[in-house]
């Protein structure tokens, strides 16, 4: 990592590009439900991140940046396929089953499994004592979440939409490592722009494989209007300021979007979609949050 990019990094630049990160990536979960609800969930996270992915490109290409490599693309297929394909198809289609604010809470897991299978791979990086305590604590809120059948009556959600958001969250957490250690380009932009064109067209062909159809005649005007806030802020800006982010500040400090993001989600869910909260739901998410931080504040080995 470049830390002489980090120290000339305005501070309030940084701080206004955490703020977007914090704003963005919580409020997509609220937009996501409301965009499949008359669009269908895995076309829309296609041409969502496709159409964000090339814009990206094309715009990455004409200020200079190198075309990436035939290896770089198939890396970034890998990735995508995981993280975009898996891991975003999954919460697209859970959302129609799920609330935002119990999607959310869920995918802040996602750091604890990133904890665990970084350790398990072979030759992986053994954990701190902090970092073990961590796991163990936020899976502990994890498995208070999901089995707790207050949140299931209290229609939060069903058990298939709860499985497929534990499924795309370790998806996530896979598909992140191995974009981590696989060969990329240089520039993190466009690596994210390579991943959100792939994992467009990987979305997409998923769809038209299980069926999924447009009928224009069905699209509500508030669906629209989440897919093209999910295309152009959640993705185009949201993954541009996280690639910009990755250069100028610590992977630490960046990390903290996993546990303020499902903060503001169950927030918006609450305060815009109308949805409820149980208090075994907040117990369970305060555990998760705690246990992230706890990974995220240990020291590395």
């Amino acid at each position: 990592m470049n830390t002489h990019g980090r120290s000339k990094a305005p501070r309030g630049l940084v701080i206004a590009a955490f703020v977007a990160i914090y704003l963005i990536w919580g409020s997509t979960y609220l937009g996501i439900r409301f965009a499949v609800e008359t669009l269908p969930p895995f076309l829309m996270g296609g041409a969502r991140f496709l159409a964000a992915g090339l814009m990206l490109y094309v715009w990455l290409r004409a200020t200079g940046t190198p075309a990436p490599s035939p290896v770089n693309w198939r890396h970034a297929v890998l990735a995508s396929a995981l993280m975009l394909g898996v891991g975003n198809g999954g919460v697209n289609w859970a959302e129609q089953k799920v609330s935002s604010g119990l999607a959310a809470l869920i995918i802040a897991g996602t750091p604890l499994w990133f904890a665990l299978f970084d350790w398990l791979r072979p030759g992986g990086t053994r954990p701190t004592l902090q970092t073990v305590l961590g796991i163990a604590v936020g899976f502990a809120g994890v498995l208070t979440l999901v089995g707790s059948r207050s949140v299931l009556r209290g229609g939060a959600g069903d058990f298939m939409g709860v499985v497929a958001l534990v499924c795309a969250s370790v998806a996530w957490a896979v598909g992140s490592l191995y974009t981590k250690y696989a060969p990329k380009p240089e520039s993190p932009m466009m690596v994210a722009a390579q991943q959100m064109i792939a994992g467009g067209i990987i979305l997409a062909l998923g769809g038209l494989g299980m069926g999924e159809t447009l009928d224009t005649t069905r699209v509500s005007t508030r669906s629209l209007a989440a897919f093209v806030y999910l295309t152009f802020i959640g993705s185009l800006v949201g993954f541009s300021t996280y690639a910009w982010l990755l250069k100028a500040t610590t992977p630490a400090r960046l990390s903290t979007y996993a546990y303020v993001n499902p903060v503001i989600a169950v927030f918006l869910g609450w305060a815009l979609g109308g949805e409820t909260l149980t208090g075994q739901m907040l117990a369970a998410a305060a555990v998760i949050v705690l246990g992230v931080v706890i990974i995220a504040t240990s020291p590395p080995r």
